[in-house]
């Protein structure tokens, strides 16, 4: 049974590995798909920044949700407009961090050089704002739902023996999730 324990656990870690891998390559997609578009629509389209930013932000979001959507948590089961929605909402609360840490730093705070509002907003923003996108997600997007024969997350053992798909271990939704 010790032996059991350790391969499930080999394979739980893995399984967290596996998305966390997935998320952030679907991520790094995403950013050179907004980073491209922005910089592209800024100069030979001549558009004016906002409008440009605006865009590419949408283009990155739909990178990402392609990207997770057919990579990461491609056996999730996801119709219709309401999971983009969501994934786009979570997003835009990701983006709200990153400029919520760099006005707290640049105007709350008083530290105003170049260093200082990169540190804070790629920095700390960054990170801040990627763990809301990562929980929001993995628990709001693609989350374990009513549908029989769903799978999404890593492998657990439910106490009958069966085999299930959460995070939470129960068989139903992720800890946190709309489905609990």
């Amino acid at each position: 049974m010790d032996g059991h324990v350790r391969t499930g656990g080999g394979q739980l870690v893995a399984d967290h590995r596996r998305e966390l891998l997935g998320f952030a390559s679907a991520g790094l997609l995403a950013y050179a798909v907004d980073l491209g578009l922005f910089t592209w629509l800024r100069g030979p389209a001549g558009l004016d920044p906002l409008t440009a930013k605006a865009l590419s932000f949408v283009a990155g979001c739909s990178a990402a949700y392609a990207g997770n959507a057919l990579g990461t948590y491609r056996r999730t089961r996801t119709r219709g407009l309401r999971p983009y929605a969501v994934f786009f909402a979570v997003n835009a609360a990701g983006a709200a961090v990153q400029l919520l840490c760099l006005a707290v730093s640049h105007y709350g705070l008083g530290l105003t050089s170049q260093r200082a509002d990169t540190v804070s907003g790629a920095g700390i923003g960054m990170v801040l704002g990627t763990a809301l996108r990562f929980w929001g997600t993995r628990t709001l997007v693609f989350r374990s739902g009513d549908g029989a024969g769903e799978e999404t997350g890593p492998l657990t053992r439910g106490g009958s023996g069966d085999r299930t798909r959460s995070w939470n271990r129960t068989g139903g939704g992720r800890v946190g999730s709309w489905t609990g």
